[in-house]
C-alpha cells in the first residue's frame, strides 16, 4: 500500500520589492523606532544576510540618534542559539555579574558594578539614575558576548551602550502590580472584537462596527489579556488591508498601542511584523475559485 506523504512547503523569501513595501509600512507605522524606509531597509538587509526573516529586524534592532543598535535580548538569544551558556551570579541595582561559556571559545566572567560605571562617567546619566539594574545587565551581556562570540552582536553595540554614546534617554518598563479578581473588569476594558468560536469564518475587519472608545489597559494582567485577544484577532485576518484598518489612526486599537508600555509595545511590534509578513496584499473573493486544468481527456473518453 502506498503511503501518503505530506510535506510542508518552505516559505519563500521576500522579493526586494516586497521588502521595500514592508520597510515603508514599518517606517509609516512609527511603532518600531525606525523613522524612514531607508533605515528599515538597511536593517532588514542585515537580518536577511544573517539568515533571518527581514521582519525580525524590527524586533532585534534600534536606531538611536542615527546609530544602529542591537537589543540586548537579541544578542542574548543569538548567543544561546549558537551554543553559548550564561550563568548569572548577581543582577541588582548595584552589580551585574555573569559567566559566559561557549564550546568553541571557552569561558569568561564579566561584571559591571556602580563603581565601574562611575569610573566610566556613566552614573550621572538619567538612564543609570532610573534603571541601574537594566543598564548594568546590558553592559555585561554586550561585553561577555562580544568577547566569546562576536557573531551574535551583528557588529553593533546594545542600545544601552549607544544611548551612553549619544546621551539619549531610553525607557525600561517595571512590571505593574497585578490586580486579583478583576477578570470581568479586564474583559470589559479590552477594545477588541471577540470572534464567536463556532463561526467558520470571522467577519472582515472592514465589516465590523467602529471600535468603541474604551479605557486602555493599565495593569500588567490587563495588558497580558489585551495581547492574547489581539493575537486572536490578528490570526483571523485574511489580507493586509484588514490589518491596516484594524490599526489605523483613530481606532481604539491604535489608542491602546499608543499607550502601551515598552514591554508590551515590543510584543505588539513583533506580532504586527509577523502578521504583515504572512498576509497577502488583497484577499481573493469568496465567490471566485481558481481555474482548474483537467488533463487526460482521452482516458475519460475511452473509459
Amino acid at each position: 500500500m502506498n503511503a501518503l506523504v505530506t510535506t510542508v512547503p518552505e516559505r519563500s523569501p521576500l522579493s526586494y520589492a516586497e521588502m521595500e513595501r514592508l520597510a515603508a509600512s514599518i517606517a509609516k507605522s512609527g511603532l518600531f523606532g525606525l523613522r524612514t524606509p531607508d533605515q528599515a531597509m538597511a536593517l532588514m538587509m542585515i537580518s536577511v544576510a544573517e539568515g533571518r526573516h527581514p521582519a525580525e529586524a524590527a524586533r532585534d534592532y534600534d536606531i538611536i540618534q542615527g546609530r544602529p543598535a542591537k537589543r540586548a535580548e537579541a544578542m542574548h538569544r543569538d548567543f544561546l542559539k549558537a551554543g553559548g551558556k550564561i550563568e548569572w551570579h548577581e543582577v541588582s541595582d548595584a552589580k551585574a555579574d555573569a559567566t559566559f561559556t561557549h564550546p568553541q571559545t571557552g569561558s569568561v566572567r564579566i561584571d559591571w558594578d556602580v563603581k565601574r560605571a562611575t569610573t566610566a562617567q556613566l552614573t550621572g546619566k538619567d538612564n543609570y539614575k532610573k534603571f541601574p539594574r537594566q543598564m548594568l545587565r546590558a553592559r555585561v551581556l554586550s561585553e561577555g558576548i562580544r568577547t566569546l562570540w562576536p557573531l551574535a552582536t551583528s557588529g553593533m553595540y546594545v542600545r544601552e551602550e549607544v544611548a551612553d554614546f549619544t546621551g539619549t534617554t531610553i525607557e525600561h518598563e517595571e512590571p505593574a502590580p497585578e490586580q486579583p479578581d478583576a477578570r470581568d473588569a479586564i474583559n470589559a476594558s479590552i477594545p477588541l472584537r471577540t470572534a464567536a468560536a463556532d463561526m467558520p469564518r470571522p467577519p472582515k475587519v472592514s465589516e465590523k462596527a467602529p471600535h468603541t472608545k474604551r479605557p486602555v489597559p493599565r495593569t500588567g494582567e490587563e495588558w497580558n489579556d489585551w495581547m492574547d485577544e489581539f493575537e486572536r484577532i490578528c490570526a483571523s485576518l485574511y489580507a493586509r488591508v484588514d490589518l491596516e484598518a484594524l490599526t489605523k489612526k483613530g481606532t481604539a486599537v491604535s489608542d491602546a498601542i499608543a499607550a502601551a508600555p515598552p514591554r508590551v509595545l515590543r510584543d505588539i511590534d513583533n506580532l504586527l511584523a509577523s502578521t504583515y509578513g504572512r498576509l497577502p496584499e488583497t484577499e481573493q473573493p469568496e465567490d471566485e475559485l481558481p481555474d482548474i486544468e483537467i488533463t487526460g481527456e482521452h482516458n475519460l473518453a475511452a473509459g
